[in-house]
């Protein structure tokens, strides 16, 4: 939170009620401040001091929404400058390009892979979110067509990128519930962009060549009544781009001036040709710090890294990463796959992810959900932990009968690592019916074991 612990507990009415919780007064306050619980777990806290603290709380930087009331993308509302500092609320969007001058094939290409490209991984969806839709043909009509089909054809956030305020209103007139961003407010335009952004009720992107100037439209705009805003440097150099991001962000969090309180669009597809150097200065942008990046095209080989680094970068430092609790086929296990038991722990979950690809052996890995990331399971990093997390025989066992491997495999086998082998007796007195195979200790010895395991498993 922006407010700390001693600002929030003399707001507080300071009976130590316990109903919240927690023991005492203080100790809600400082659990609030480090954004343990929330404001309405206090049953007592009076509407002018709730009013108080969440407008001390309101981040430096804006949030701006945009899509539908159903599936809104959301971007900006961050206060801080490192992750270790603090979680970052919403990950950077990614969008592809179309104009309305590429050919019907180019623009049908892209939108088939921006509905394929899309991947699971520890239980989340990464793909990319938006489409900006590029006014180049000077044909209002066929922009308005473009966006239209794009809106028709595909479940994409949309950006209209015109400066002719005549496309634009054209182009949201066949937009229909879907707020689009509009694209972009300049010294030329602003104020028929901020009329048409009030109008609707969309987010306006401001653009400008100098950060001076962009304070200049970002202030003209906001009084002009727009409430969200997107703010576009527009700078194309990978240095100048770089330092106006680190500007924006450290005036907006350090220095909490409003004017760039806002969010921003970054356009790798216009600083380079080569799609591996717009993939490494996209790269950069999803780091420093970019709301929105857009990229001329969309392939797997350029967009799968830039969504794991987004995954990375916008995870909590202060809660270890956790796969959802459950079976995942890896592979293409048949009904004598192995059955592998491991802990929700990210790092557990790349460690046999790569030990199982090198196999060459398609297994079903059952996924507990723990409380403690250093439970004793695989992973090389647990050999160093303090071991604070053990499986338990009982939860394990209801666990196993809850994933209903039966309807999965012919076997009756669950594999567990070396380091569980005192706990191999006690899950066969509660699984009764199942044989618990003790494995090598850790996931990178199973390159080596896992083939003669599952050869073992179809006799």
């Amino acid at each position: 939170m922006a407010v700390t612990g001693m600002d929030i507990f003399k707001l507080l009415p300071k009976t130590n009620c316990r109903e919240c919780g927690l023991p005492t007064c203080i100790a809600f306050s400082m659990s609030l401040a480090a954004g343990k619980i929330d404001l309405a777990t206090c049953p007592y806290i009076t509407d002018e001091a709730k009013g108080k603290l969440t407008k001390m709380d309101a981040p430096p930087m804006k949030t701006v929404i945009l899509g539908s009331e159903k599936r809104p993308f959301k971007t900006g509302g961050e206060s801080a400058l490192f992750r270790h500092e603090k979680k970052f609320n919403h990950p950077i969007g990614i969008a592809v390009l179309i104009s309305d001058t590429m050919d019907q094939a180019d623009v049908d290409g892209r939108l088939a892979r921006f509905a394929r490209l899309r991947y699971h991984r520890m239980g989340m969806l990464m793909r990319a979110e938006l489409v900006a839709v590029q006014h180049l043909s000077g044909d209002k009509k066929k922009f308005a067509d473009l966006v239209e089909k794009i809106r028709k054809n595909s479940d994409a956030h949309l950006i209209l990128m015109a400066l002719d305020p005549g496309a634009v209103s054209l182009a949201l007139a066949r937009c229909d519930s879907l707020k689009p961003l509009i694209y972009a407010a300049t010294a030329d335009n602003y104020q028929q962009m901020a009329d048409i952004a009030v109008t609707h009720d969309c987010p306006l992107a401001v653009k400008a060549d100098t950060l001076n100037e962009l304070i200049d439209i970002s202030t003209r705009v906001t009084r002009a009544g727009v409430e969200m805003v997107v703010l576009d440097s527009g700078n194309r150099t990978i240095k100048q781009a770089l330092e106006n991001q680190v500007h924006i962000r450290r005036a907006a969090v350090w220095k909490k001036f409003t004017p760039l309180g806002f969010p921003t669009i970054a356009f790798p597809c216009g600083m380079t040709q080569n799609s591996a150097m717009e993939t490494l200065i996209a790269a950069m942008y999803i780091t420093k710090y970019a709301g929105i990046i857009v990229l001329s095209d969309i392939q797997g080989e350029t967009l799968f890294p830039l969504l794991l680094q987004r995954m990375e970068i916008f995870n909590d430092p202060e809660n270890p990463s956790m796969v959802p609790s459950g079976v995942e086929e890896l592979g293409m296990p048949d009904r004598n796959a192995p059955v592998l038991l491991a802990s929700s722990w990210a790092l557990t979950y790349y460690n046999l992810s790569l030990a199982v690809e090198a196999s060459k052996t398609p297994v079903y890995l059952c996924f507990q959900q723990i409380s403690e990331p250093d439970i004793m399971c695989w992973c090389s990093h647990c050999l160093r932990s303090t071991h604070k997390g053990e499986f338990n025989a009982r939860t394990t066992a209801k666990f196993i009968k809850d994933c209903r491997l039966e309807e999965r495999v012919d076997h009756r086998k669950l594999l567990v690592c070396a380091r569980n082998a005192s706990f191999q007796s006690k899950l066969e007195n509660e699984l009764p019916g199942w044989e618990i195979v003790v494995g090598p200790d850790t996931a990178d010895l199973l390159p080596g074991f896992l083939p003669n395991f599952a050869k073992t498993l179809g006799n």
